[in-house]
């Protein structure tokens, strides 16, 4: 019996030492960081399996680490360099200053303390309580008047920033009384007083997460108040200003009454009304606003270090407030401009270059695996007319090489020829036959061949003027030969030919791929077009001739 009552009293002192350990350690955090740094105390009530996060302040430096603690003990309970695989472990997110608990249960109930690695002089405690859905007491009162409108504001206490990374919120959804509703009033009545629930979802890692907040709405019969309020500046905005310029900042307060005070205070100082002051600002009022405007005539570096305050004093209601701070305004550096200035124009030089020198392989890749540059629908039956003129010299395409210039083109790049000894009909006159496959086709090509007598003096005229006229795209193919022979021995009507077209060398067989390349990208892109739609169109074509 007694060594029985020896082991419980040995539990009692161990559990009594623990308790005196934990607040004595609490009393050293706070008195170490009184006036040395400050320690903000927070309440967080969090319900039972929902997502709650706490800020560490002080920790903004992205580049240093963030450490939290729990209940006071040495180890380190988590910190912002921790591993993905050790957060998934423990249920919880770490991002910089935030610690994200994902499902809170009672385990996680406690005080946590953080600090940066950079900067000890700087800590926050928080207390967390976790409640469940039974003990629902934690809640943010709304009133509104009756027949007036309203939006009931679901709270942003705790909850995850947008800026941490890979966790999105998904949607905001309203309750009342377990049935969902719309937090939009166009005029509150009666009936709609109760107790809302506002329900916050939030995506991570394919896991939804909850954060709940309770609205009780009260709807009052009365009719408001009036309240005189400041509209501008916003508590804490900052101002970008430029030194030595002359500066103003108006301070407005919507107000009805002239007995009401609007000015401005630098620090605890009040500022003068006196223009001839290097600070002072000067009032405006009317019936139902009060504009106090600060006016700095040449700002100052000591100016930048003052907080200046905008107050409004009434009768009926307690003083309002905001601060606004002054910053320099950022200046962009002439080297950093004329360095940002030299490496765009660079850029850009450089990718006209790889432009230029690629440019056939770019306008045929972006053809064939994005369809750009197609051919829209022209009525045309084929897409090119080969046809062949007279080379004095045996450098002209022979039988074998026009044959694989044919099937290449039709067979391996899908286009549509008209070629003169299949496609006109026997019996046809030469001129109007070839007349006829130009109107036709989107592009002629002429090819250099020895074995076939060229087309007289008389049609190469006519040709010319049909391409004239119908503007009609022309490609000439040539051997090494007769790249020379251009301007010596070719007809006059073949020489105006020349000028019209596009050039593309025939160098020996079989030919290169950068021949093919060239004769691609001067003719256009093939029209898609159907056997069956070809064939009609050219039998009722040749119906309508």
């Amino acid at each position: 019996m007694l060594h029985h009552t020896s082991v419980v009293f040995t539990l009692l002192l161990s559990c009594a030492e623990e308790m005196l350990l934990q607040v004595f350690l609490l009393t050293i955090i706070i008195g170490a960081c009184a006036g040395a740094c400050p320690l903000t105390p927070g309440i967080v009530y969090v319900r039972e399996g929902e997502i709650v996060a706490l800020k560490c302040d002080g920790s903004s430096d992205v580049a240093s680490v963030t450490l939290w603690k729990k209940d006071f003990h040495r180890e380190t309970y988590a910190q912002s360099n921790m591993s993905a695989a050790q957060q998934r472990q423990m249920g919880i997110l770490v991002h910089e200053s935030w610690l994200v608990i994902l499902n809170t249960s009672m385990s996680h109930q406690g005080n946590y303390t953080c600090q940066s690695s950079r900067n000890h002089s700087s800590q926050s405690l928080f207390t967390m309580m976790v409640y469940n859905v039974s003990e629902d007491k934690y809640d943010y009162p709304e009133t509104c008047y009756k027949d007036h409108s309203l939006t009931l504001s679901c709270p942003e206490v705790n909850i995850p920033s947008e800026d941490i990374v890979n966790i999105t919120i998904t949607d905001v959804t309203w309750y009342k009384d377990g049935l969902p509703s719309n937090p939009y009033f166009q005029k509150v009545e009666e009936e709609d007083a109760g107790v809302y629930t506002c329900n916050r979802t939030y995506l991570y890692s394919g896991q939804t997460y909850f954060k709940t907040f309770v609205v009780p709405l009260t709807v009052q019969e009365d009719t408001p108040p009036i309240y005189a309020t400041i509209t501008s500046p916003r508590d804490n905005q900052v101002f970008p200003v430029e030194l030595g310029t002359t500066v103003v900042i108006d301070c407005v307060a919507d107000s009805d009454s002239f007995e009401d005070l609007l000015f401005w205070m630098r620090g605890i100082s009040f500022v003068e009304d006196n223009s001839s002051f290097p600070v002072f600002y000067n009032e405006t009022r009317d019936e139902k606003q009060i504009k106090a405007s600060l006016v700095f005539r040449d700002l100052s570096v000591e100016d930048l270090s003052e907080n200046y305050s905008c107050k409004l004093e009434t009768d009926n209601q307690p003083p309002i407030e905001v601060t606004i701070f002054l910053t320099q305004k950022a200046h962009i550096s002439c080297l950093n401009l004329t360095l940002c200035i030299i490496s765009i124009v660079v850029a850009v030089t450089a990718t006209i270059a790889v432009y230029l020198q690629f440019e056939i392989e770019i306008k045929l890749f972006l053809r064939d695996t994005l369809s750009c540059f197609s051919t829209s629908s022209d009525e045309k039956i084929y897409d090119a007319f080969l046809m062949c003129y007279k080379c004095d010299t045996d450098e002209g395409l022979r039988e074998v090489d026009r044959k694989l210039l044919e099937n290449t083109l039709e067979e391996k790049f899908g286009y549509s020829l008209c070629l003169y000894e299949r496609d006109v009909l026997p019996g046809e006159a030469a001129a109007e036959a070839v007349l006829a496959c130009i109107e036709q086709s989107r592009t002629v090509i002429l090819v250099p061949t020895s074995q076939y007598p060229g087309p007289e003096s008389s049609l190469l005229s006519a040709i010319h003027a049909a391409l004239v006229e119908k503007q009609t795209r022309l490609i000439f193919i040539n051997t090494k030969h007769t790249e020379t022979q251009k301007s010596g021995s070719f007809p006059e009507a073949l020489q105006l030919l020349c000028e019209l077209a596009e050039s593309v060398t025939w160098k020996g067989r079989p030919p290169s791929s950068s021949f093919w390349k060239k004769l691609r990208y001067h003719l256009p892109a093939p029209e898609k077009a159907k056997p069956l739609r070809l064939y009609l169109k050219k039998y009722q074509y040749r119906s309508l001739c």
